[in-house]
């Protein structure tokens, strides 16, 4: 058994993706200490890195629970560590888990369509969801303890509608790109709709700053919010790497091979947009990252999806967590929102496949 399980291992982690896995947690690592280090209080990278270990908070239990749980610290703590623990590095936390979530999200959803160019972004999920959220915030301000089911919901009904219009007989890349932008664009547009129901300006400044993807503000409550259904998607993603790997021999030999074709890709989708649907709740739209993140993995790692997800993982995070460096500090003291970043990043790499590719958009 166990020489199986390291023989498995061993097939899993080659030297690319150990590159790969080292690269991205030195990117969030050296992103998250320059985050903790610029702010209003102003601290050098020295006593960032001494605040973030300092051992009165992570050899304690109890101060690591008190601050995830949003309770009172039982200790007293430095004001660096107070500082870099309770403002600011929550906010780097939500970019790891934002970023881990959107790139699983694309990996599956390109599976499932066997589509190149499917993410969340572009089939249209991303703008259901973050319809039903605005939609949450603005009218229905009440109820936003329910934001993740309600982002959920808008991505699942944003999806089906995607799959009937470009449903004829079956599905292609091109329909599934097509009916995505344009059930994009109505949600968009829906959104837009929204801000002349907002009490205030402070609403619209603040749903503006969420629909184009930000970490601004960040904090416990919203590591809360993503890390619960984060806890499922991850070893669930990992688990069912075989069935995307299936999906993407085809229909037919995915079948052959006692595979139920529709109900799994169901299911799969279903967590891709659950997985959407949990960083959109917290960041916004965060564009690009569930294109980009599963195109540049691929090209490091290959196709085998055991590696594929396991390598968007990592990597989704390190481009959140940098993203999100350069929308601080490009503009200090202003803040640009993380998804203009992604997006000036994303845009140009959506071009450059189309110019590389001579077939783009299927697997």
């Amino acid at each position: 058994m166990s020489e199986n399980f390291e023989k498995e291992i061993n097939k899993t982690f080659d030297g690319a993706l150990t590159a790969l896995v080292v690269a991205s947690i030195a990117i969030v690592v050296i992103g998250g200490l320059v985050q903790v280090s610029f702010g209003a209080f102003t601290m050098s990278l020295e006593q960032a890195w001494r605040a973030v270990f300092d051992p009165k908070v992570i050899t304690n239990p109890d101060v690591l629970l008190a601050l995830l749980l949003g309770n009172e610290i039982p200790v007293d703590l430095s004001s660096e560590t107070t500082v870099v623990w309770s403002l600011r590095l929550p906010r780097v936390l939500v970019g790891i888990l934002v970023g881990a979530n959107l790139a699983i999200s694309g990996a599956i959803f390109q599976a499932v369509t066997r589509n190149e160019l499917a993410s969340p972004y572009i089939l249209g999920v991303s703008h259901g969801a973050g319809f039903a959220v605005l939609l949450t915030l603005i009218v229905f301000s009440g109820l936003s303890v329910f934001l993740p089911i309600f982002a959920a919901l808008g991505g699942i009904v944003a999806f089906i509608i995607v799959y009937a219009i470009a449903w004829k007989g079956g599905t292609s890349p091109v329909r599934l790109v097509l009916a995505g932008f344009i059930v994009g664009t109505i949600f968009y547009s829906f959104q837009r709709g929204l801000f002349f129901f907002a009490p205030d300006i402070g609403v619209v400044q603040t749903a503006l700053a969420w629909t184009t993807g930000s970490l601004t503000g960040t904090g416990w409550e919203q590591v809360r919010t993503v890390l619960i259904p984060t806890l499922f998607i991850v070893p669930v993603s990992l688990v069912v790497s075989r069935q995307l790997n299936l999906l993407l021999l085809g229909e037919r030999t995915a079948r052959s091979l006692g595979m139920s074709v529709e109900r799994v890709r169901f299911m799969l989708s279903a967590l891709a947009i659950l997985a959407a649907s949990a960083a959109i709740s917290v960041a916004g739209i965060v564009s690009f990252v569930g294109l980009i993140v599963p195109h540049i993995v691929r090209n490091i790692v290959g196709t085998d999806y055991r590696k594929l997800v396991l390598g968007c993982l990592f990597a989704g995070p390190a481009l959140v967590v940098g993203a999100d460096v350069g929308a601080r500090l490009a503009l200090n003291p202003i803040q640009v929102p993380v998804g203009i970043v992604t997006g000036l990043v994303g845009g140009p790499y959506f071009l450059y496949l189309m110019r590389k590719r001579q077939k783009l958009g299927e697997l």
